[in-house]
C-alpha cells in the first residue's frame, strides 16, 4: 500500500470524467488499497481514483473507523429524493476549503464491489451527500461546480491567499 501524491486544484484532470473499470484484478485491488492509504493520509473521508490521476470510476469512503471503508466501482445513482439536505463539503484535492452543498437527500445507487459483484443500495444523509460528492468527481464535476459563482470565486481567492 502506497500514499500517492494527490491532484490540486485547478488540475485539469479534476475536470475529467473517469473511464468504466473493465478488469477486476490485483491491480485494482492495490489500486482501492491505494486509495484508502492516501485518503487517509489526507486526511479525509472519500477520495476517487482520479484525484491520484488514474481516470478510472472507483472511490473509496471511510465514514467511521467503526464501519471501515466502503469501496465502490462503477457506482451510478439510479435515483435521488425531491427532498434535500444541505452539507459541508471539501476536497482531498483543496485542502481546508469548505462551503455548504445542497444535495438529495437521499439516493438509490447501483455499483460493483472489488470482486465485481453487482449490488443495489439505498444511502441517506451524509452518506449520500458523499456518495453524491464522490460521483460527481467521477463524471468529472468539482465540487466547487456546485456553488454559486460569487460563493466558487470567494472561495477560490481565500483559499489561494491562504496556500
Amino acid at each position: 500500500m502506497t500514499v500517492r501524491p494527490i491532484l490540486t486544484y485547478p488540475d485539469p484532470g479534476l475536470s475529467k470524467p473517469c473511464e468504466p473499470v473493465t478488469r477486476f484484478d490485483d491491480e485494482l485491488t492495490v489500486l482501492a488499497q491505494d486509495l484508502l492509504e492516501t485518503m487517509r493520509a489526507a486526511p479525509g473521508v472519500g477520495i476517487t481514483a482520479a484525484h491520484i490521476g488514474v481516470f478510472r470510476r472507483l472511490f473509496v469512503l471511510e465514514l467511521s473507523p467503526d464501519q471501515g471503508p466502503l469501496y465502490y466501482v462503477n457506482p451510478e445513482l439510479l435515483s435521488t429524493s425531491a427532498e434535500t439536505i444541505r452539507h459541508m463539503e471539501g476536497s482531498v484535492s483543496m485542502p481546508g476549503a469548505t462551503d455548504e452543498v445542497e444535495r438529495p437527500r437521499a439516493i438509490r445507487l447501483r455499483y460493483q464491489d472489488l470482486a465485481g459483484k453487482v449490488i443495489e443500495e439505498e444511502a441517506r444523509d451524509f452518506h449520500a451527500v458523499c456518495i453524491q460528492h464522490e460521483i460527481d468527481q467521477l463524471d468529472g464535476i468539482f465540487w466547487l461546480r456546485r456553488l454559486s459563482r460569487l460563493k466558487r470565486e470567494r472561495l477560490v481567492r481565500k483559499w489561494q491567499k491562504e496556500k
